[in-house]
C-alpha cells in the first residue's frame, strides 16, 4: 500500500467532511470512507470475528479488525490502536505488520464505496482474546474456510489480496 497516497486521501476527507467532537472525521453521511482490514495470523490460522448488533454497518456478520481511518495519522499508527483497543493486543506481540495495496469496493446495497487497506499482522505467540462491544465471539479458522461465514462483503477478495 501507499501509505503516503492513503494518508493524502485522508487529508482531502478531512478537509471536506465533518468531524466528531474529539476531531475524527465522521463518515456516517459520506459516500465513501477508508478502512484498515486488520488480518491476525496466528501459524496457519487466521482470526475472525463476528461483529455485534451495536455496530453501525453489517451487523452479526463475521469480519476482521476493522476500523476508519479517521485522523491525521500514521496508518501503523491506527492500526496498532485498533488491534489494541478491539482485541488487547500490543506492539510486543506482534511479529510482524504487512501492509497491502489498497483498493476501492462498492456497496451499493448502503450506497458506500470503502477504499479498504489490507493488513496482515503475524504474531509471536497465540494470545487470549480479549472482545470489545463489537464482537460477539471470535473463531481460529484455515484461510481457505473463510467462503464458509457469512462475512462483510469482499471479505475474502482482502484476505487474499493480503496472502498472496
Amino acid at each position: 500500500m501507499d501509505e503516503q497516497k492513503i494518508f493524502n486521501t485522508i487529508k482531502e476527507l478531512y478537509v471536506k467532511l465533518p468531524k466528531f467532537e474529539d476531531g475524527r472525521i465522521d463518515y456516517s453521511n459520506s459516500s465513501v470512507a477508508p478502512v484498515v482490514t486488520i488480518f491476525i495470523k496466528y501459524k496457519n490460522k487466521i482470526l475472525l470475528l463476528k461483529r455485534s448488533d451495536k455496530v453501525m454497518n453489517y451487523k452479526e456478520k463475521w469480519n476482521t479488525i476493522a476500523g476508519y481511518l479517521d485522523e491525521l495519522k500514521p496508518v501503523k499508527d491506527k492500526i496498532l490502536e485498533e488491534v489494541s483497543e478491539e482485541l488487547g493486543i500490543n506492539e510486543n506481540g506482534i511479529l510482524s505488520i504487512k501492509l497491502g495495496e489498497s483498493y476501492k469496493f462498492t456497496d451499493n446495497k448502503i450506497n458506500k464505496t470503502w477504499i479498504i487497506c489490507p493488513v496482515l499482522i503475524l504474531l509471536k505467540e497465540k494470545i487470549n482474546i480479549k472482545l470489545d462491544w463489537e464482537h460477539t465471539e471470535y473463531k481460529w479458522i484455515e484461510p481457505d474456510e473463510v467462503k464458509n461465514f457469512d462475512t462483510v462483503p469482499n471479505l475474502e477478495e482482502s484476505l487474499f489480496k493480503i496472502l498472496n
